[in-house]
């Protein structure tokens, strides 16, 4: 329970309510890999009262799954974690198209985190979407 003290907690993502019949709450390094998560998940203008909250890899959607889209997926996905993440640093994005699925990019998340100088990673699919479909 230390390490929440030091590097915090919350809500669980997505909500969910406990054995207890309370709201479910995540800490440590686990709230942290949900908090960016939630980031990339959302889009910007997505939430009324933080309209810059989110990632703008959600407009590369119609993008092919080549390197140049993985290098904006990077970007954009760097970016937003700095932004609004900032329990971690040494942070590394490295995207590549999926070689068994043609509509997946894999991003691979490395940081560490601050307080803790643990290291961890993450691995986010991003799926585009192919020409035509809905």
């Amino acid at each position: 329970m230390l390490n929440s003290k030091i590097i915090g907690s919350g809500f669980s993502f997505p909500m969910q309510i406990d054995a207890l019949g309370g709201t479910e709450l995540s800490s440590d390094n686990e709230n942290i890999r949900q908090n960016m998560m939630l980031i990339l998940g959302t889009a910007p203008g997505e939430r009324m009262c933080r309209p810059t909250f989110g990632c703008a890899i959600h407009d590369i959607l119609f993008e092919p799954n080549t390197l140049v889209t993985a290098a904006k997926i990077e970007y954009e996905v760097k970016k937003s974690l700095l932004e609004f993440e900032p329990r971690i640093s040494d942070l590394e994005v490295h995207a590549a198209p999926d070689d068994s699925e043609v509509s997946r990019m894999n991003v691979t998340i490395s940081y560490t985190i601050r307080k803790t100088n643990t290291k961890a990673n993450l691995v986010y699919p991003f799926y585009l979407r192919k020409e035509g479909e809905v």
